[in-house]
């Protein structure tokens, strides 16, 4: 997982992580750990909640989040 993709995405909005958290209905410790790596699959409905309190369709932020694909 790309973590840096959330966090881009929170900071380009301008919210804080509690904000983020908040309107995501999560911890300030889950998306502080998700942005950090510390996990490093959320599980689908969290990714659902982080989306949609960033405004961001699920498919697009699942994309973003995927490792790239390996080279040959």
């Amino acid at each position: 997982m790309r973590p840096d993709v959330i966090r881009y995405e929170r900071t380009r909005q301008r919210l804080s992580q509690q904000k983020l958290a908040e309107k995501a209905g999560l911890s300030l410790g889950q998306i502080s750990r998700i942005e950090s790596g510390k996990i490093e699959a959320p599980r689908f409905p969290t990714i659902e909640k982080i989306a949609s309190a960033l405004r961001v369709a699920e498919d697009d932020l699942i994309e973003l989040l995927l490792p790239p694909p390996a080279e040959k």
